[in-house]
């Protein structure tokens, strides 16, 4: 059932599914990351998606959830998967100003030139020059 979630309306939902779900993705932004990791460990998909596209990892990655972050990162988590705005994680982080958060995601992998706006363009906006010189060094 919560692999489905993510394609699922809430009000098609049972309430219990509802409940869970909204306590995983409090966990993903807020929560005691152990508890977060026992329940991937036990089968909830780590790139469970709520009804705006955010993935686990994007509300890790935007709340500014280190842990919770590198948890879903060590479990197969998309590090990037866009939301349905085309925005990415690497580049919410950025907005955020997350820089634990943008450092784990590179040492992870994350395309600076996915999403709209992507990375790069993000980290210019905010005249962020040391890394859009990192991050165009990256492949993009």
């Amino acid at each position: 059932m919560l692999a489905k979630l993510s394609r699922m309306l809430s009000s098609e939902l049972p309430e219990d599914v509802q409940a869970l779900a909204n306590k995983l993705f409090q966990l993903a932004r807020s929560g005691d990351p152990r508890n977060l990791a026992e329940y991937l460990d036990h089968g909830v998909d780590p790139n469970l998606k709520n009804h705006e596209g955010n993935s686990l990892l994007m509300l890790a990655a935007y709340s500014g959830n280190e842990e919770a972050l590198e948890v879903l990162i060590q479990r197969g988590a998309d590090v990037d998967a866009l939301n349905d705005r085309g925005q990415s994680p690497l580049a919410g982080a950025i907005f955020k100003k997350e820089q634990g958060v943008v450092e784990k995601l590179i040492q992870a992998g994350a395309d600076p030139a996915l999403g709209q706006p992507n990375a790069i363009e993000t980290a210019r906006m905010f005249g962020q020059d040391e890394l859009v010189q990192r991050l165009e060094g990256h492949g993009a």
